[in-house]
């Protein structure tokens, strides 16, 4: 699976020899790597077969066949040219096996793939809006897409081209018109399994008290990934509250069941995939683990999530999930009869993820959406079904909302102090 550390993105090719200058120059994590225009490329001098490199490499990551970097990179052609070769060349040439010649030849795919229309819209409910976890939503006015100021990371970046680059990625986010929004609570469908004899639990159907998860002890295991950072806090942190994780920062939390799980790892990559989207819409990304076990944690940072990994020894965030209980769910009753389940995981194969089963995997997870200081849950949604993934265009309409309306708090508060 195409992994999200600068270092095995760059390979052995000639954009190994950029790492430093690309870190001084704000690009320091492989989604936004992949954005660069070809301004921003020629800010920072890059050659042409650095240019080339990258387009392959991007290329080549969209697909999850990065294993072939090196060897596409060395051949000194173009991502053009390397498409035009026959598939009988692609496999004398570079060793590429049948199914990936298909990935890499059909241009219009990517590895996150979307499930099918009949498995993507999650069930939701209807929530008061007279809850404190809603105060969020008392001024949803309409969708801004424009970004604040000075969104890029790096004054010598090209900002028009950047910014740019991310309204076309939050366009095709969009909510399109006429889509009523459900409510804040959101899991999969309740569909019944083995042909009916076998019922799926049942799930809360309203938002977390903000007061069960503000005061939550967690430890910090992983910081937010960049070029060459250590693979994990070289001292272990002290624990903090919650609280202090979205005290100046609206935040995405991200419950995962089991880093090792090929579907918690689709998850987590396909959700880091669209960091830049985060970053200009001012929202940080942090994955919370209920068990901690360094090997997985090594193996799942950054290669599959490059942002920070708490660990919540009690397990209170996966309990404000299950409304104050864990949700759990067996392996056969959980899997083996459930149909949107198996979905759910050959979605996750598609993807080229490997898999190991060590740890906890009956522990349903889920994905909080915070908003800045005492403010509340925007978003909550429950892991009903092995595998069920928040719908990023609900995630990523939420995040924008929230930053129109810190947007308006601002700029009330600066005209009454003027």
């Amino acid at each position: 699976m195409s992994s999200f550390s600068i270092e095995d993105f760059a390979g052995n090719g000639v954009l190994k020899e950029l790492l430093q200058k690309l870190l001084e120059d704000g690009w320091d994590d492989v989604p936004t790597l992949k954005i660069m225009s070809a301004e921003d490329m020629d800010a920072i001098n890059m050659t042409q077969r650095q240019k080339d490199a990258l387009e392959i490499r991007s290329y080549l990551h969209d697909r999850a066949l990065m294993q072939y970097g090196d060897k596409l990179e060395a051949s000194g052609k173009c991502l053009p040219e390397l498409l035009s070769l026959s598939p009988g060349d692609l496999s004398s040439q570079f060793g590429m096996k049948r199914g990936h010649i298909a990935r890499f030849t059909d241009r219009t795919s990517a590895c996150a793939e979307p499930l099918p229309k009949s498995y993507a819209q999650p069930v939701r409910k209807m929530t008061s809006t007279n809850s404190g976890n809603n105060i969020i939503f008392k001024t949803f006015g309409s969708v801004n897409s424009k970004f604040v100021q000075g969104t890029s990371k790096s004054p010598t970046r090209s900002s028009i081209n950047y910014d740019k680059s991310l309204e076309q990625s939050l366009a095709d986010f969009k909510i399109k018109d006429g889509y009523i929004f459900k409510g804040i609570v959101a899991a999969g469908p309740a569909e019944p399994r083995a042909c009916g004899c076998v019922q799926p639990p049942p799930v809360v159907d309203e938002v977390a008290p903000y007061a069960l998860i503000e005061k939550i002890s967690v430890e910090k295991l992983a910081p937010e990934y960049k070029i060459g950072m250590e693979r994990l806090v070289n001292t272990k942190a002290p624990p903090m509250k919650a609280l202090e994780l979205w005290q100046d920062k609206p935040a995405v939390l991200l419950c995962i069941r089991r880093p090792g799980c090929i579907m918690c790892r689709a998850e987590a990559h396909q959700l880091y995939t669209k960091k830049p989207i985060f970053d200009a819409l001012g929202i940080q990304l942090i994955a919370v683990l209920h068990e901690y076990i360094e090997s997985e944690v090594k193996d799942f940072w950054p290669r599959y999530w490059g942002g920070v990994i708490l660990y919540d020894r009690d397990r209170q965030f996966f309990k404000a999930l299950g409304g104050g209980e864990l949700l759990k769910d067996k392996f056969i009753s959980g899997f083996i009869f459930n149909p949107r389940a198996i979905a759910n995981y050959k979605r996750a194969k598609a993807m080229g993820i490997k898999q190991n089963f060590k740890g906890e995997g009956e522990i349903k997870g889920g994905l909080f959406i915070i908003g800045r200081g005492k403010t509340g849950i925007a978003y909550q949604f429950i892991e009903r079904n092995f595998g069920d993934w928040a719908p990023l265009a609900e995630v990523i309409e939420i995040c924008r909302k929230l930053q129109n309306q810190q947007q308006s708090q601002e700029k009330s508060i600066k005209i009454s102090q003027e």
